[in-house]
C-alpha cells in the first residue's frame, strides 16, 4: 500500500470511529470537515517514514502513531483559527471550521479531535502495551505543557516572548513527536530521533515565516501576512528574506546529517530531501535582489 493511501486510510478509520453511534450529526460532520481534505500530511508522513526506516515491526502501531499526530495537528488548526486567537476566515482554501459551523462546534471539534488522538493510541495498545504507553507519553508531552503546542499558543499571550521556546513549542513539538513516535512505534529508542524532528520543525517554522511574508491568501489557502499583522516574531523580520533562506538551507542540511543509522536510512534521507523541496518557497526575484 502506498504511504499516502496508508495514512489516509488510517485517518479515515479514526474519524469514522469518532462519528459512530448516536453522534450529534453536525459535530460529526465538522470532524470530517476539519480533517479533510488534508494538507500535505507532513507530520504523519515523517512519523510513518521513520517507523518504516526502523523496520515497521508493528504496522498497526505505526498507523496509530501517524494518525494521532495528524488529529492533534488538525485540532490545533481549528483552535488556532478561532476568533480568540487568529480569527481566520480561510484554512486550506475553504472557510475555517468556526465560519462553517459556528464557534461552539469549532471548539468541540478541536476538543474531540484531541481526545480521538489518544483513543487511537489506546486502541492500539492490545498488540504492545509498552509501545502504546510510550506513544501516549510522547504525544502528551508534545501537546500540553510545558513545551507542547499548548505552550506555544500560550506564549502569544505573554508580554515578553522567549522566541526559542515559542518556536520549539508552537511548531517544533509535533515534528519532534513525529520522529520520536515513529521510532517508538517500531520498538526503537525514541531519544535518538529527537534532533531530526527538532531540525525539521525549525525548518518548517522558517519556511512558514517566508511563505507568510511573500505569498498572498490565494497562494497560501489561508490569511497572509499574519506575523506582521499580529506582531509575531519571525525569521524574515530578524534575518531578512535572503538570510531566512540561508537559515532554512542550513537547517535542512543538518536534518539529513542527524538521521541515526537504521536499515532504511537511505530512503529516509530521500524523504527529508523531498520534504525540504516542498518546504522551500519560490521567492519572487525582487525579494532576493
Amino acid at each position: 500500500m502506498a504511504l499516502k493511501t496508508r495514512i489516509e486510510t488510517a485517518i479515515a478509520a479514526a474519524i469514522a470511529s469518532a462519528q459512530g453511534g448516536a453522534a450529534p450529526p453536525r459535530l460529526a460532520s465538522a470532524l470530517d470537515y476539519a480533517v479533510n481534505p488534508g494538507g500535505a500530511r507532513i507530520r504523519p508522513t515523517i512519523c510513518m517514514s521513520v517507523a518504516m526506516a526502523c523496520g515497521d515491526t508493528n504496522p498497526a502501531m505505526s498507523d496509530a502513531a501517524a494518525t494521532a499526530i495528524e488529529l492533534i495537528h488538525c485540532a490545533s488548526l481549528v483552535h488556532d483559527d478561532m476568533p480568540c486567537f487568529d480569527n481566520a476566515d480561510i484554512r486550506r482554501g475553504k472557510p475555517t471550521v468556526h465560519r462553517a459551523y459556528g464557534e461552539p462546534l469549532a471548539l468541540l471539534t478541536g476538543d474531540t479531535l484531541i481526545v480521538a488522538a489518544f483513543e487511537v493510541l489506546a486502541r492500539a495498545a492490545g498488540s504492545d502495551p509498552d509501545r502504546a504507553v510510550s506513544l501516549i507519553r510522547i504525544l502528551g508531552e508534545s501537546t500540553g505543557m510545558p513545551g507542547g503546542i499548548c505552550a506555544g499558543q500560550g506564549w502569544e499571550s505573554e508580554s515578553k516572548i522567549d522566541l526559542s521556546a515559542y518556536h520549539r513549542a508552537k511548531t517544533g513539538a509535533l515534528f519532534t513527536a513525529a520522529t520520536r513516535m515513529g521510532a517508538a512505534a517500531a520498538g526503537e529508542e525514541p531519544d535518538a530521533w529527537t534532533e531530526l524532528g527538532a531540525r525539521i520543525g525549525e525548518a518548517f517554522q522558517v519556511a512558514d515565516d517566508l511563505r507568510d511574508a511573500l505569498y498572498d491568501e490565494v497562494a497560501l489557502g489561508k490569511p497572509a501576512h499574519q506575523d506582521e499583522i499580529n506582531g509575531r516574531p519571525n525569521a524574515v523580520a530578524q534575518l531578512g528574506v535572503k538570510g531566512a533562506i540561508r537559515r532554512l538551507e542550513d537547517i535542512l542540511s543538518g536534518a539529513i546529517a542527524s538521521i541515526p543509522s537504521c536499515p532504511g536510512e537511505a530512503a529516509l534521507c530521500d524523504m527529508v530531501r523531498k520534504t525540504a523541496e516542498r518546504l522551500t518557497p519560490v521567492v519572487p526575484a525582487q525579494q532576493t535582489a
